[in-house]
């Protein structure tokens, strides 16, 4: 129990440094979007480069994977009929889509991993899966949906090309090759891009932290119904469904079992909230699904953790 409270305390200390620059005006009017566009275009493709580089793609072709894979997706796949339903723009039904599967793995999944599982180890199918499919999936999407309320399709050729105007799908490619490849890169290459990639976790959370600062309080006003759905599928339905799987279907118990449903109890990643930012869309959605879901984590993660060891 103490590494959850560890990792959210983590998160957010670097949060309230981000809302004390709002509050205070330090970065001017467009902090949180240059933090936000800094970390999509420079600081988040470093990372992604830098950690599939070095992933072992084999070793992490476990049980752990299928459950993530399978429960991620169905929980991505859940949002998508009740936004439809209640007929919201399709940005808002792409973000909130990847908000309710898409886990904050890197900056609480690990120590989380680490103090709770005993293995940091364990969070690697999660970061494969999300870094590899999801996350490119998810913003090329957004990449190519018509702007909400304008109505406009993208014609075949935008959609054909966009994964090649998309850096995080750049980068998510040319880390797998090198790492499938093993090539190994000369340090005057790596060590610059490790720089960078150190700056993605913390531009994203001060990004964050800046745009809490003068917004309502989470789930309310238009996108509530959205907010508390994500949330409800993220949060209850996510790690349901890794339980589930992973003791029903694929016979895990002990250890196996415990890692399975904490890491899909994991909130909402602070990347869903900066991708949002940098395509303009559904921002107030990522930004109260991410907060909602990170506090009701807290007490979910502490009970799964009590039950299951």
């Amino acid at each position: 129990m103490v590494g959850v409270l560890e990792g959210f305390l983590v998160i957010g200390v670097v949060v309230t440094v981000g809302y004390v620059l709002g509050r205070g005006r330090l970065l001017g009017d467009q902090g949180s979007k240059v933090l936000a566009r800094t970390a999509f275009f420079v600081a988040t493709p470093a990372l992604l480069f830098t950690t599939l580089s070095r992933s072992d793609v084999g070793a992490v072709l476990s049980s752990g994977l299928v459950v993530t894979a399978l429960t991620s997706t169905l929980a991505c796949l859940l949002f998508v009929p009740v936004a439809l339903l209640r007929r919201r723009p399709a940005g808002e039904v792409v973000v909130g889509s990847m908000a309710s599967g898409y886990v904050n793995a890197g900056n609480l999944g690990i120590p989380i991993a680490a103090y709770v599982l005993g293995d940091s180890a364990a969070v690697a199918p999660v970061l494969l899966f999300q870094l590899a499919i999801l996350t490119p999936l998810f913003t090329t999407l957004m990449d190519v949906l018509p702007g909400d309320g304008r109505g406009e399709r993208p014609g075949w050729v935008r959609v054909a090309f966009a994964p090649l105007r998309n850096p995080i799908a750049i980068a998510t490619a040319a880390g797998l090759t090198v790492s499938a490849t093993g090539v190994v890169l000369p340090e005057p290459v790596t060590a610059p891009v490790e720089l960078l990639a150190d700056l993605a976790v913390p531009a994203m959370l001060l990004a964050f932290g800046i745009s809490l600062h003068g917004a309502r309080r989470p789930g309310t006003g238009e996108t509530a119904g959205s907010v508390w759905t994500a949330v409800l599928i993220k949060n209850v339905l996510h790690p349901l469904l890794a339980w589930a799987l992973a003791a029903g279907v694929l016979g895990l118990t002990g250890p196996a079992l415990l890692a399975a449903v904490v890491l899909a109890a994991l909130p909402t990643a602070q990347n869903v909230f900066g991708y949002a930012v940098r395509y303009d869309r559904a921002v107030p959605l990522a930004r109260d699904v991410a907060l909602a879901s990170t506090v009701v984590a807290v007490p979910v993660l502490l009970v799964i953790a009590a039950l299951l060891t």
